[in-house]
């Protein structure tokens, strides 16, 4: 491994950050080259982290203090002035342009919503929330590393969201959070299916994606097992039932190291 990412290193820490809190985009990264994973660690840390606030204190005021640091940690990049030090802030701001960092504050803005534990107004609602994380997410990691279409990004972004989502709705509920506007099986059912036609749609635009971008599609490895499975049986979200098999999993992710297709 590159000496960039030496014990005691921002990269390093980026790393850690992101196996701990996202076993599966470590894993997709950990599958690319050195150059791919100088951008999409700090990244994905970014993301883990903005991800964690609304869940770390029951204060709102204080989650909210804690993502606008975010918000104006991303102000700074792209203004290319002054950038604070931190872990992730410092190797973050060498790797995205002022665009992808205006990309990565819809996320934050978009976690905003996570800090109130009401539901989502409706199925339009919880889509524009997954586009908004997931989706804007994978088109920054995408376009950070040379995708200047966005199509497939936001597809697969979308279809990778959902799929996640759906295996943490145990533990949203767990927590307080009502996860689903619809939670009947049909409209759970037709939740996958949509997510499942995401995942198509970004297939057929993935070649207008370059071969160095292709990395930042690694994660959607284990969307379609998943969504296939909600589509087969809803029930399974509720009980937590939706891991693929490891075997398929690491399967699918040597197949799209060498193919660039997943």
């Amino acid at each position: 491994m590159s000496g960039d990412f030496a014990p005691g290193g921002d990269l390093h820490a980026c790393a850690q950050i992101v196996e701990k809190g996202d076993a599966e985009r470590f894993a997709s990264v950990m599958a690319a080259d050195v150059a791919a994973r100088r951008v999409l660690f700090p990244i994905y840390a970014f993301n883990v982290e903005v991800a964690r606030v609304p869940w770390m204190t029951a204060e709102p005021m204080i989650a909210q203090m804690r993502l606008q640091w975010w918000a104006d940690a991303l102000e700074e990049i792209a203004g290319g002035g002054f950038i604070r030090r931190h872990e992730v802030v410092t190797p973050l701001a060498l790797a995205i342009s002022a665009p992808v960092a205006e990309r990565l504050q819809q996320v934050v803005e978009a976690r905003r919503l996570d800090i109130e534990r009401a539901p989502f107004d409706d199925v339009g609602a919880f889509w524009t929330y997954l586009g908004d994380t997931s989706g804007a997410l994978t088109v920054a990691a995408a376009a950070a590393l040379g995708d200047t279409d966005g199509r497939a990004a936001r597809s697969y972004g979308l279809a990778v969201g959902l799929a996640g989502y759906l295996r943490a709705v145990p533990e949203l509920e767990a927590r307080g959070k009502q996860p689903l506007a619809d939670g009947r099986p049909e409209a759970v059912k037709a939740l996958a299916d949509e997510g499942l036609a995401h995942l198509a749609e970004a297939r057929r635009a993935l070649k207008h994606v370059p071969k160095a971008a292709r990395a930042a599609f690694a994660p959607a490895v284990t969307a379609g097992p998943v969504l296939r499975r909600v589509a087969q049986d809803p029930a399974r979200v509720a009980s937590g039932d939706l891991t693929p098999p490891e075997a398929a999993v690491r399967w699918g992710r040597l197949r799209g190291a060498f193919t660039g297709r997943w």
